[in-house]
């Protein structure tokens, strides 16, 4: 009996810490994951189902060897766990694909091999809405992924109105933002909106402060309203640090120093500040997003331009022993890991990391995540501030009684700015 009752503690944890799936990558042969739409640059990967849209997953692996790669569709919840339904319920053709879309570097200091595949095509289609995700896998083994990479598939029935200012139930106009939407059903039809409804809001497409499980201030029968929730009010952070360096004849912005040590490049970029008492001033960014360019380019960015070790620093005095201090950026996937994890060097007494990336323009920020905690600020190196621009995407998911998935039936991006 005791026996049992173990067996089925073991199965009941293994459902609760069921996989949440994020895109990233595995393998440290492996660099520069994207994934968007065609034809769509800094865009969300979200695609309107049965419409022209195409999405394209890209990836470079650091060789000119010959390898195999295959990637399977999987559709996950709201949450993105897996769902329960099987591959034949949410996709028309083939389950697997293989990938035979690739190039090899051309005149680089690295050696890589490009390769790209598009969703959907002529043997896999979409049969249902929702959040999937490419899983990339080698030679069919298919539980040894190399990466993955997630997007999801909308079908419109509702719209969302949504605003964002900076006077909450907390402050007035100090360091936070409040983000209000209400959303029509236009006939959409909901039994219940407490059982049946999920929302997702994300800020600049980061997961560690995302929000979910909120019910609606207001709802009338066609219409719900999201109003004065404390669970929206966001840390209004500070506009993302860049760099540009698309050239290496010179110093692009945010660049100290180009220099050549052989056989590869290292990019030496300006010391950044500890600036938390500074006034707000507008600065243009892409809300964490990179783009792959390099300045005349022949054939084409994707397979000409370089590979290079990226050198952040930020010079403080003040170690950090109640936390740990990150870059974040849509570079990292705005994952929170080792590769990113600024290190205290206490002969220059500054942070500092050097990441490996592929030339282009970046944004990045400072994220600093306190002891025991997951969610991560920027108050801590830039400080918060309310007038700062942020892209707040609002996901609608209806699951009606009796289905087995999450469906995605409403999607809203906004930019919010100074108010």
């Amino acid at each position: 009996m005791r026996k049992l009752l173990f067996l089925i503690l073991i199965f009941s944890g293994f459902t609760l810490s069921a996989q949440i799936y994020h895109t990233q990558i595995f393998s440290p042969d492996i660099k520069t994951l994207q994934i968007g739409l065609v034809g769509v640059k800094l865009g969300l990967p979200i695609m309107e189902m049965n419409s022209s849209d195409i999405m394209q997953v890209s990836f470079d692996e650091m060789s000119h060897g010959a390898h195999s790669y295959s990637y399977k569709l999987i559709h996950c919840n709201a949450d993105w766990t897996q769902s329960s339904l099987n591959t034949s319920e949410y996709l028309n053709g083939f389950t697997t694909e293989n990938i035979t879309d690739f190039a090899q570097s051309i005149n680089t200091t690295f050696l890589y091999t490009h390769y790209t595949f598009q969703i959907p095509n002529n043997d896999m289609t979409f049969k249902v809405s929702g959040n999937f995700v490419a899983v990339i896998f080698e030679d069919n083994k298919v539980d040894n992924p190399i990466a993955q990479a997630c997007f999801s598939v909308v079908e419109p029935h509702l719209s969302i109105d949504a605003t964002v200012r900076g006077n909450t139930d907390t402050e007035l106009s100090g360091s936070l933002q409040q983000l209000d939407f209400e959303v029509a059903l236009k006939g959409y039809p909901v039994r219940d909106v407490a059982s049946e409804i999920k929302v997702v809001v994300r800020q600049n497409n980061r997961t560690d402060n995302e929000v979910t499980d909120i019910q609606p201030t207001y709802y009338s029968g066609s219409d719900l309203k999201y109003v004065n929730n404390k669970a929206l009010i966001f840390d209004g952070g500070y506009e993302y640090h860049r760099f540009d360096f698309s050239s290496v004849y010179a110093a692009g912005e945010g660049i100290e120093d180009v220099k050549f040590n052989a056989p590869h490049y290292d990019i030496i970029l300006k010391n950044d500040k500890i600036q938390t008492s500074k006034t707000y001033s507008s600065e243009m960014d892409v809300n964490g997003k990179f783009i792959i360019n390099l300045q005349n380019a022949k054939v084409d960015d994707n397979v000409e331009a370089d590979y290079m070790y990226v050198h952040f620093n930020l010079p403080t005095k003040q170690v950090f022993f109640d936390g740990q201090l990150y870059l974040g950026g849509e570079f990292n996937y705005n994952l929170m890991n080792d590769a990113v994890r600024m290190k205290y060097d206490i002969k220059t007494e500054s942070y500092v990391n050097t990441v490996l990336l592929k030339q282009g323009g970046y944004n990045y920020q400072y994220w600093f995540v306190p002891k025991g905690e997951t969610k991560a600020g920027t108050g801590r190196v830039d400080g918060n501030y309310w007038q700062t621009g942020n892209e707040y995407t609002i996901y609608i998911y209806d699951r009606p009684w009796g289905e087995q998935y999450d469906k995605l039936i409403g999607v809203k991006v906004i930019e919010s700015g100074t108010m």
